[in-house]
């Protein structure tokens, strides 16, 4: 079968732990060229997978690419995933997938127009404990939900970021958002997800505290209401200075889910009646150096290119976690909850 020609635009760190290694590693797809305004980077990039290296993202587009992963700063995620779509490429996009509702529109409305896939890299979904706690709770075996805790934080971009610690992540004019649109967005499509169901009503606290040098936040601590009437709590924080924390627990009238709490079990299930059952499920991926493992989007999305099915992570599903995000920064700025709309 023919592989599919890809070009990853952006040679930060989310592309070389990521995009890069994990399209190197498929079968069905063949890294064909790199982008990065800094030409040192998209050469070094180029020679160790073979492609062929460009500064300009609109030229790469004019080359034979079938698809394209965008791995850019924030405010780039719209114009370049435009520019490609436009072009007929299919498009993998980092999260958040825009800084705007009307920016996320625009790219929802060029993948219709132009037929071309659109994927946002919400790599939370195939995480395989929360792929058996969605089983779990679609069964009924916890029962009605009552209410939930999700955290993701640690010690901040910095220490991963290829830029360190003047990394794009800290100023607002790339970034528009901090640690929310980081990693806080990661956890409202979690959290979407497992539920299955929306988040209508949303208040929060976001500050920096912190990174002193960071235009953005740095913390964020948030109660959301889904349409049932489900409520809980979503952390983002770049302030956790020892181990990182990405866990979820799911409260309901049969048991507690917790995910990624223990470390040898990814899942934990505690019944009401006193049973304890583990799961076994290998480690949620990291940014450790010791911790890479798979985070599935890269299949998923060479999957649905593939196979011509939709996308497992769409548009609209990057939007409604965006909305939540929007929502959260409203509810800080003008100190009241804060009624989410769908209806755009």
């Amino acid at each position: 079968m023919k592989k599919l020609k890809i070009g990853v635009i952006g040679c930060g760190s989310i592309a070389r732990q990521r995009h890069l290694p994990e399209y190197a590693a498929h079968s069905q797809a063949e890294i064909t060229s790199v982008c990065d305004i800094v030409l040192e980077r998209s050469r070094e990039v180029a020679e160790q997978y073979g492609a062929v290296p460009f500064t300009r993202y609109e030229d790469l587009l004019a080359s034979d690419v079938d698809a394209v992963s965008v791995c850019t700063p924030n405010y780039l995620h719209a114009p370049v995933t435009l520019a490609a779509l436009n072009a007929g490429k299919h498009v993998l996009c980092e999260k958040p997938m825009a800084t705007t509702k009307d920016d996320a529109l625009s790219m929802m409305e060029a993948a219709e127009k132009n037929g071309k896939k659109l994927m946002i890299a919400h790599n939370q979904r195939f995480v395989r404990s929360h792929v058996k706690a969605k089983q779990l709770l679609e069964k009924g075996e916890i029962g009605r939900i009552y209410s939930f805790r999700t955290t993701f934080g640690h010690a901040g971009p910095e220490n991963w970021s290829i830029d360190g610690g003047d990394s794009w992540f800290f100023h607002k004019h790339e970034a528009s958002f901090g640690a929310l649109g980081d990693l806080g967005v990661h956890k409202a499509d979690l959290i979407r997800f497992l539920l299955g169901e929306e988040v209508v009503e949303v208040a929060a606290f976001v500050e920096t505290l912190a990174k002193s040098h960071a235009t953005v936040d740095d913390n964020a601590v948030c109660i959301l209401k889904t349409e049932s009437g489900i409520v809980g709590s979503l952390a983002a924080s770049w302030s956790y200075v020892s181990e990182e924390d990405n866990t979820t627990m799911i409260y309901g009238e049969k048991a507690i889910l917790r995910l990624e709490d223990d470390p040898n079990h990814a899942l934990v299930v505690q019944y009401h009646n006193g049973e304890v059952v583990k799961y076994a499920l290998g480690n949620i991926q990291s940014n450790a150096a010791d911790g890479q493992t798979q985070s599935h989007v890269v299949d998923a999305f060479v999957r649905c290119i593939v196979n011509d099915t939709p996308p497992p992570v769409s548009g609209r599903e990057g939007l409604r976690a965006l909305h939540i995000i929007l929502a959260a920064l409203e509810s800080n700025e003008k100190k009241r909850v804060i009624r989410l709309d769908y209806s755009s």
